[in-house]
């Protein structure tokens, strides 16, 4: 009851009121997906006012494309109860001529992915996320499989298809060390550093998400240093699209992407802030969809 009354068109102060109506700064009082809620239907309102489509409302004339899917197709860690401690293997079908042609060429490596699985013995059940969650030997295991999968589906690896992975090293981070309890190996953060290097020599990864734990900005430095100029190096847990840590991660140069999760920031106009902070360092942003979406 409090914005009726208000015209849609003024997005800026419609989300304004809702955070003042809220006063806390996690979103905790009226909660961020309540916010989220009401913020995107005043876009979509003043988006039918003017007769638009929503994603030419927000974008405007540059808006004519949408992004490359991100596919999660094998899943370990918290989201699976399998021997992989890296939380997640993503495909990234960037050479389909438009997003249809990349969803049917993600979607034949996912069907593709499962023969494979079924033809080593290994249980097809879905984890939590909607990829595959077999019991394997380690994450390397994971991506050798992802790559097999790839080339029997008919695509070569590193040109019509990409892997991209989301490890949650926070849920690894204990004392200062990295513990993969399920391949046995305790790891410093220069240790995972030299890891990932070493698989990005070795298997067509182009972008690693949360590959060291959100307060070990020291480590994220020399992460982005050392394999940033390659791959896209995507900061989650590290700023939870929050504007001062992703400030504080464009000052130390911490990674070169971020992931932005529209309810864990609330309103359409503060997402699309740190989106604009974000590109003007030069920096990537992916869009996430949120576990119960899958």
């Amino acid at each position: 009851p409090k914005i009726i009354g208000y015209d849609a068109t003024d997005q800026l102060l419609i989300d304004k009121l809702l955070i003042e109506l809220d006063g806390t700064s996690n979103k905790s009082r009226l909660g961020a997906n309540a916010i989220l809620g009401a913020s995107l239907a005043t876009a979509k309102a003043a988006a039918d006012f003017f007769g638009l489509p929503l994603y030419y409302y927000i974008g405007g004339v540059n808006a004519k494309e949408l992004p490359v899917p991100m596919m999660n197709i094998l899943n370990g860690g918290k989201h699976a109860d399998s021997g992989v401690d890296l939380q997640e293997f993503m495909i990234v079908p960037a050479g389909g001529a438009n997003f249809s042609e990349s969803l049917r060429i993600g979607v034949e490596t996912f069907h593709t992915l499962k023969k494979v699985l079924k033809e080593k013995g290994y249980n097809v059940a879905v984890g939590d996320e909607g990829g595959f969650a077999p019991n394997l030997k380690s994450s390397e295991e994971a991506i050798q499989l992802i790559v097999e999968a790839i080339e029997k589906a008919g695509y070569e690896p590193g040109k019509d298809i990409f892997i991209a992975l989301d490890p949650a090293a926070s849920e690894l981070y204990q004392d200062e060390k990295y513990i993969l309890s399920r391949e046995g190996v305790t790891r410093t953060s220069g240790e995972m550093i030299d890891y990932y290097a070493s698989l990005v020599d070795k298997y067509p990864i182009i972008s690693i998400e949360d590959g060291l734990a959100e307060d070990d900005w020291e480590g994220w430095q020399k992460l982005t240093q050392k394999l940033g100029h390659k791959i896209q190096i995507v900061g989650d847990d590290l700023y939870v699209t929050d504007k001062k840590r992703l400030s504080k991660g464009i000052e130390l140069k911490a990674s070169n992407s971020i992931l932005i999760k529209l309810n864990q920031i609330g309103t359409l106009t503060e997402t699309l802030d740190t989106i604009e902070t974000a590109k003007r360092a030069g920096f990537t942003a992916v869009i996430s969809h949120r576990s119960g979406e899958t």
